[in-house]
């Protein structure tokens, strides 16, 4: 693209206050990747070709279906049957053909998701199902990439910036178990094939997706980091709500690349949490001989439980002394049931033979019950 055909592409930007050269020069140079080139990620896509994103990434092993069309405005009828990622990909070519795409027609997993991320300056997560949505949220955190965050169902969506920038006074950026810190399961949340989606919904919050990464790359307005915005299509009412870092579910996040690849995201969405006990069940299992239950938060953690054996292996030391657990009944607790049911999938993976229980709600949830017996 010559000089002059570059400022009649751009003009419309270009002529905007504090926007310029300077930030389309930024895009120019970006490289961002699309996580799923569905209802949300047609519009981000759409967007950011036209604005000029030099290097766009596409992911999605999914091909078109005639229930896409209504709200995936990217394909056409002829499509149906297709893979989206090569479609996408031949559609934005005819849209701004000075823009890099690469095309990656493969589910993204624990074990592919480490090397694709890692290329990119920032990703957007468009997917449809919660595994995806946390492995995104996990590999870049590990990564230290941010990601923008959208999701939508019937007339709402949801929109936020994840893993951006430390605001003051907080000691990490905001990612998204912040807001949900667990799968929820299979049959806790309706996706939009059993709840439905109104067609617009998708390009309203996508394209407000593709804003924020504009913004990002170039340095204008505010992001949206560290808030969740909700939106009522029906009302046409939005509002935001602050995210506060909950240090806790830190240890929900795999620490290594090795801990990554071992972890099953699929596993999080299942009917009923079935690892979890109730308070009662806890303090009626202390009599039991064959069980052995574990604090597995730090040593010397408030508040010190007493009036039944256990003992204190913290979460970071587990796998080493897990030849410490012969019992046939293993249960678990820590200050609010995240760190054990952490434990938990760590001692699955290790040996699917033992019985693994977790505290529900952990101490802060039984001690409202039993407070008499501290």
């Amino acid at each position: 693209m010559n000089q002059q055909e570059f400022y009649n592409r751009y003009q419309r930007q270009l002529i905007l206050k504090d926007f310029g050269m300077p930030a389309q020069q930024k895009l120019q140079a970006a490289r961002v990747l699309v996580v799923g080139a569905g209802g949300l990620g047609c519009p981000v896509l759409q967007y950011l070709c036209g604005a000029g994103v030099g290097t766009i990434g596409i992911v999605d092993d999914d091909v078109v279906g005639l229930s896409n069309l209504h709200r995936q405005v990217l394909y056409e009828t002829g499509d149906i049957g297709k893979p989206k990622a090569n479609v996408a990909a031949e559609h934005l070519s005819k849209l701004n053909p000075d823009i890099r795409i690469t095309q990656y027609g493969e589910r993204l997993t624990n074990k592919n998701a480490p090397g694709i991320i890692a290329d990119y300056d920032m990703i957007v997560d468009g997917s449809d199902n919660f595994p995806t949505r946390y492995l995104v949220n996990d590999v870049c955190v590990m990564l230290g990439k941010p990601f923008v965050y959208g999701a939508i169902a019937q007339y709402q969506g949801q929109l936020s910036v994840f893993n951006w920038r430390v605001a003051e006074g907080q000691t990490r950026a905001v990612h998204y178990r912040d807001v949900f810190a667990q799968q929820p399961a299979n049959d806790e949340v309706f996706n939009c094939n059993e709840a439905g989606v109104i067609g617009v919904l998708p390009a309203i919050i996508g394209t407000m997706m593709a804003a924020e990464v504009v913004k990002m790359i170039t340095g204008v307005g505010t992001v949206c980091a560290g808030e969740l915005l909700t939106y009522d299509m029906l009302s046409q009412q939005v509002h935001k709500f602050v995210i506060v870092p909950d240090t806790e579910v830190d240890q929900l996040l795999p620490d290594t690349a090795n801990e990554l690849y071992d972890f099953e995201y699929d596993e999080g969405c299942t009917t009923g949490n079935v690892f979890e006990i109730e308070p009662s069940v806890f303090t009626a299992w202390w009599q039991r001989k064959d069980t052995v239950f574990v604090d597995v938060r730090n040593a010397g953690e408030q508040p010190l439980l007493k009036g039944f054996s256990h003992i204190n292996i913290p979460l970071a030391e587990l796998e080493d002394r897990v030849e410490e657990l012969k019992q046939h009944n293993i249960v678990l607790f820590c200050a609010s049931g995240k760190r054990s049911m952490k434990a938990v999938q760590l001692l699955n993976r290790l040996d699917d033979q033992l019985n693994v229980y977790s505290l529900k709600g952990g101490i802060n949830n039984w001690q409202q019950t039993q407070s008499s017996l501290l």
